[in-house]
């Protein structure tokens, strides 16, 4: 596994949503209004999928790159790979 200069962020937001989870879990123990938890619901999964695509970018810029323009992989790998992790975003 190798570790990006995005990592460290894309941990701060996983972190984040993982604090608003919590909240959420503790809101819904109250009893607070479905529209309060929906709204933190939509908060939380909207950091997941931004986390999500900065991850994917940054995969597909150093790593895919990188296994081009060093041949660490084969072309088709390579292209197999992207296709893959694509499917993602």
């Amino acid at each position: 596994m190798s570790t990006h200069t995005s990592h460290p962020d894309i941990i701060k937001r996983l972190k984040r949503a993982e604090g608003h989870l919590r909240s959420i879990i503790t809101m819904l123990e109250e009893g607070r209004s479905c529209l309060e938890i929906a709204q933190q619901l939509q908060a939380v999964e909207s950091a997941v999928t931004n986390a999500k695509k900065t991850l994917v970018h940054d995969h597909i810029e150093h790593c895919l790159e990188h296994a081009v323009r060093e041949g660490a992989q084969t072309a088709d790998d390579t292209l197999r790979e992207f296709k893959a992790i694509t499917k993602y975003l």
